[in-house]
């Protein structure tokens, strides 16, 4: 009797714990066949889902391993997926003992194989940089959302404004006709905070895009349109950190998931620490496991199932979307040897790729450690295709603003070029005169037109690949000392009922047509120009304010010429320049569409940009 009865125990308490068996996420939600990795982590997760084994009946995959960790609420499929096996569908089922306790039907999919797709980015594209949230509110009835905590107020310079997907697509013409090769989104995915979610980077689901921007289809019809259009799509991805809201979070897989400390530990955001030959191991720590801030749970890429996760994720958006390229959002913050893997194994399912990391460093030394194929001492290599250039930037901030010295003026553009030899490749690098982290770029340079346009002409005609933060094309200001709110203000007329509508030339003032003119112009010349592509750089070093470059091939030259002086224009003696000059007779200066016959002396005013295309 008592055995009967121990068994009827067992039998119910088994039975009550399958009842509470149950599956919340599946990561990634699908896969696809034929990819270069066969070897594929599944991510289950749901309460005392551990509890269970679970087996797969498909032919060309199988089960190599299953994982468990602190938590029984998750659990880790890893599977051999053949290079043979044909796309389905197929259930998962979760066993306890020979009892079936719950089943999850799993998807293999064809490849994405929609024409256009994974291209890369290059120095023949001009990288359109827009914040969703700010640009254009396509779909108003998603301004708010039941489940996100945040509601839409656009009285709020740091709240949620209303701009979605459905508003970028609404305007990738005045993109593309503004000449225009490539879009750049700030993230885009769900950051269900309760402050502050609407710069992005502070992501509750890496799977999700937020559904006050839209869904992840829409987000699949943004790159399809633009991909029409002759417009690439960069995706903006962060490794280092999620947002305290996510999911994971709320119930780690495991402590070592995300950096633990005694008390709240903030970086001390100091990456030269990374590639520092003599930095003290307390100092890059603090460098790599400190939070950017307190909702901002600092990620553990040294774990390794979460690294895995990672870089599925990045693959799952690549493939699922068709992208283009990524930019990688604080690149020196994660440990650098989980970056590395990451870039390389991107790079290898997608040769033609590129990407991007975002290293905020002032030194040139320290800025080309991260990029792939440095030179570096330690042998470390990044795999990181291309990095931004913030001395680049720094130089062009500054250069507009000074008085010619030996090392200021113009100097500070020539001295920036002159150290490219600590690049492994420079012409592959992202330059720009402002981001969304940074005082605008008009607002730099005095909202100064003259300047403004000669920062652009060099921005558009030297090495690199330029990015142009939305709204520079029509003179949008803001000091980031401020406030982050005020250098991320709405794009006029992407609101209904907004007063102006700067998409159109009517709905700008004369200055800003004068600057959307300028800066159209430039873009749509040098979208089909190979020289400026490709070809090579020669400089000449600054003298009495005035600095030359040119680039050039086999079949052509282009020269810009600065004039930084502020009131003087000069008659430029040009057989200083007879090293590409010898060959040509003639010119066409872009700017101005005017012909130039005598190519002995060249009349440049003060404060300006001359680029001439030579015959």
């Amino acid at each position: 009797m008592r055995k009967l009865l121990l068994a009827v125990f067992v039998l119910l308490l088994a039975n009550s714990l399958w009842a509470k068996v149950k599956i919340s996420k599946v990561e990634p939600m699908n896969w696809w066949v034929g990819m270069q990795k066969t070897e594929l982590q599944i991510l289950i997760y749901g309460e005392e889902i551990a509890t269970t084994t679970p087996e797969i009946n498909y032919e060309g995959v199988t089960i190599k391993e299953v994982k468990k960790v602190e938590n029984s609420n998750y659990l880790f499929i890893y599977v051999n997926i053949d290079k043979n096996t044909v796309p389905g569908k197929f259930p998962i089922s979760f066993k306890s003992g020979k009892k079936t306790v719950i089943t999850y039907n799993y998807e293999l999919k064809a490849r994405n194989s929609k024409k256009g797709i994974h291209q890369g980015f290059d120095p023949s594209d001009v990288i359109y940089l827009l914040m969703p949230d700010r640009f254009s509110n396509g779909d108003p009835s998603n301004d708010n959302h039941k489940e996100m905590l945040e509601a839409a107020d656009r009285t709020n310079p740091n709240g949620r404004h209303g701009g979605d997907l459905q508003g970028v697509i609404n305007h990738l013409d005045y993109i593309a006709n503004s000449g225009f090769t490539a879009v750049w989104l700030n993230p885009f995915l769900e950051n269900n905070q309760p402050a502050f979610s609407y710069h992005g980077y502070a992501i509750s689901d890496f799977y999700k895009t937020d559904p006050r921007y839209g869904t992840n289809d829409l987000f699949v019809k943004l790159v399809d349109d633009a991909h029409a259009k002759g417009l690439k799509i960069i995706m903006d991805m962060i490794f280092n950190h999620c947002g305290s809201g996510h999911w994971f979070y709320k119930d780690l897989p495991s402590e070592d998931w995300i950096h633990q400390h005694k008390e709240f530990t903030r970086s001390n955001f100091r990456a030269p620490t990374v590639s520092d030959p003599y930095a003290s191991k307390a100092d890059q720590e603090q460098m790599v496991t400190g939070w950017f801030d307190k909702n901002m749970p600092d990620l553990n890429q040294k774990n390794p199932i979460l690294a895995t996760y990672l870089i599925q994720n990045s693959i799952w958006w690549i493939e699922f979307a068709g992208l283009d390229g990524i930019r990688v959002d604080t690149q020196p913050y994660p440990y650098k040897e989980f970056m590395a893997e990451w870039s390389k194994a991107v790079m290898v399912e997608y040769p033609d790729f590129n990407i991007v990391g975002e290293a905020w460093l002032q030194k040139i030394p320290i800025t080309a450690y991260f990029q792939k194929g440095a030179n570096n001492k330690d042998g470390y290599n990044s795999y990181m295709p291309s990095v931004t250039d913030f001395p680049m930037y720094n130089a062009i901030s500054e250069a507009f603003n000074e008085k010619e010295g030996w090392s200021a003026g113009m100097a500070k553009l020539y001295y920036v070029l002159a150290q490219d030899f600590a690049y492994p490749n420079p012409g592959n690098l992202v330059i720009f005169p402002d981001n969304h982290d940074l005082s605008r770029y008009y607002e730099t340079l005095g909202k100064d037109i003259r300047k403004y346009k000669m920062g652009l002409a060099y921005l558009l005609t030297t090495r690199g690949i330029p990015q142009i933060y939305y709204g520079t094309e029509i003179l949008m200001d803001g000091k980031e000392q401020e406030g982050h709110g005020f250098i991320r203000k709405d794009f006029p007329g992407g609101w209904q009922g907004d007063t102006k509508n700067a998409f159109r030339a009517d709905g700008r003032t004369d200055e800003q047509n004068d600057a959307y003119n300028f800066l159209t112009t430039l873009l749509n010349w040098r979208k089909n120009n190979e020289i400026i592509h490709s070809g090579k750089l020669m400089h000449f070093l600054p003298e009495d304010g005035i600095y030359v470059v040119f680039r050039y091939n086999d079949t052509g030259a282009v020269m810009l010429v600065l004039n930084n002086n502020e009131a003087d224009d000069k008659d430029l003696q040009m057989a200083r320049f007879n090293e590409i000059l010898k060959n040509y007779s003639a010119g066409k200066e872009i700017i101005s569409n005017t012909k130039i016959t005598n190519l002995s002396v060249l009349k440049v005013p003060a404060k300006s940009a001359m680029i001439i295309e030579l015959e």
